[in-house]
């Protein structure tokens, strides 16, 4: 592969910007050219074997997802988090008889799972990150304790049994975290993420390979790509208009644009991939970042990586080195881990790639709603960046003000400036071991299709006991 040299990058404390690196041929030939990168097919198959693609799955249309998982490269490892219907129709049902289908005829190593499995709550509550739980489930005790005053000990006992069922939150960016964690447990060093609802299954190819051609250039093991869409085509007036930009991206990138200028005290447009819902980053970056909720996990990537190691940071790092050291002490063998990461991180450099992909991105309209809540919440992030001073808020203010959907909706006006409610912690502290563990013996979701296995492999609830699973259709 052949792409663009970085003409710029904007150095951001311990965090590396590389400007727009622009794809020139997917098949290049080998030769030297001091005004690209030729990365060899060897470079990138041997990345490729060393990397999980995530694609977080939300009753998606069948045709496309089946696009998407066989535009994914063989070398790579699957995953699939599913969070679809399972109640009026099993949509679920038939995403695990798709990947199964995929596997069968592919030999490809898939993993499917589903967000609401209760296994996969009891995992998180073991380990002890209950950040990602819904929040009812973990008062369930209190409010079987409650009922029981009611309605008698007995029945309050069930209630609270009944209630204490833990359960992962609906959301983007929980599904992304499992995805994670499944990767790790696979022993992967590059971890990706492609949206399953991709009209287009060979952009899906494009995208994975340019996360791997991204990671060949990197210098850092705390390594980020992420990719911006060369096109978004749009119908208008029954043609396809091949759109540069979109509202929310471009609304994020200003304002992301906005906090590094401020800081620096020169402006600059370095950003643009600030809502990259295709991007991929280091298992060793994703084990020290702290996660927001919902569709604002891809901005606040830049605002937790600005807060936790731009320049202030660095200015401030002599004096915290004593207290980090008695606080790991005092925290315990896990923060130690999270701390220790984080010091090799600021030493090391993080390094964002954004590179432009040759294929448009095409897919499935969500809706105005969909994009309100994206470029609200991405707004939201901004704001509440420490970084952000009275400048970049009022300019931040100002934007939200002349949104129509914001003015009609009060209730949103007057909590969106607060802290987001859920910031979940990094994922480097969890045992993934204890996690597969308790996960095997209690998941009622979860399939693995080894590479080159002629079954799918099923766990049986509570006994750990596999058993094979063949696909019940045939798709060509």
């Amino acid at each position: 592969m052949l792409l663009e040299m970085p003409r710029h990058t904007e150095i951001f404390g311990s965090v590396k910007v590389h400007e727009l690196q622009r794809v020139l041929k997917l098949d290049s030939g080998g030769f030297e050219n001091p005004r690209a990168k030729d990365i060899s097919s060897e470079e990138l198959k041997g990345v490729l074997k060393r990397s999980a693609i995530v694609v977080p799955v939300k009753n998606e249309n069948l045709n496309l997802l089946d696009g998407v998982l066989r535009a994914i490269p063989f070398d790579c490892s699957i995953i699939v988090v599913s969070n679809s219907e399972r109640v009026s129709q099993d949509t679920y049902k038939m995403e695990r008889e798709l990947v199964t289908n995929t596997h069968d005829l592919t030999q490809q190593e898939i993993l499917i799972i589903h967000q609401k499995d209760p296994g996969l709550g009891s995992a998180f509550h073991e380990v002890g990150y209950e950040e990602i739980l819904e929040k009812e489930k973990l008062d369930g005790k209190e409010a079987g304790e409650e009922a029981g005053e009611e309605a008698g000990e007995e029945a309050g006992e069930e209630t609270g049994k009944e209630k204490k069922k833990w359960l992962v939150r609906d959301g983007k960016s929980e599904g992304m975290i499992i995805g994670m964690l499944l990767a790790k447990s696979l022993g992967k060093d590059f971890i990706g993420f492609a949206d399953a609802d991709n009209f287009v299954p060979g952009a899906v190819r494009e995208y994975v390979m340019d996360f791997a051609a991204g990671f060949c250039m990197s210098e850092s093991p705390f390594s980020m790509v992420r990719l911006h869409w060369r096109y978004k085509p749009k119908v208008v007036e029954d043609k396809l208009y091949f759109k540069k930009w979109g509202r929310v991206s471009e609304t994020t990138n200003k304002y992301l644009n906005l906090l590094i200028s401020t800081c620096t005290g020169f402006e600059t447009g370095v950003v643009i991939t600030g809502n990259a819902g295709e991007h991929a980053l280091t298992t060793r970056l994703a084990d020290l970042m702290c996660y927001s909720t919902g569709y604002t996990i891809e901005p606040y990537h830049f605002v937790f990586l600005f807060d936790k190691f731009g320049p202030r940071e660095a200015e401030e790092s002599a004096e915290k080195v004593g207290a980090e050291k008695v606080g790991a002490e005092k925290a315990g063998t896990e923060k130690a881990g999270t701390e220790k990461a984080s010091s090799e991180a600021a030493n090391a450099g993080i390094e964002i790639f954004q590179i432009e992909t040759l294929n448009p991105h095409l897919h499935e309209e969500k809706g105005e709603a969909h994009i309100n809540e994206m470029l609200t919440g991405s707004l939201r992030m901004v704001y509440n960046c420490r970084l952000c001073n009275d400048y970049v808020k009022s300019k931040v203010l100002a934007e939200l003000e002349g949104l129509e959907a914001l003015q009609e909706d009060w209730e949103a006006r007057s909590r969106w400036k607060g802290k987001p409610s859920h910031i979940m912690p990094p994922v480097g502290r969890i045992d993934v071991g204890k996690f597969m563990k308790v996960l095997k013996s209690s998941s009622e979701s979860l399939l693995r299709c080894k590479q080159g296995a002629t079954k799918c492999e099923v766990v049986e609830r509570g006994r750990g006991e596999k058993k094979n699973e063949t696909s019940s259709f045939y798709r060509p």
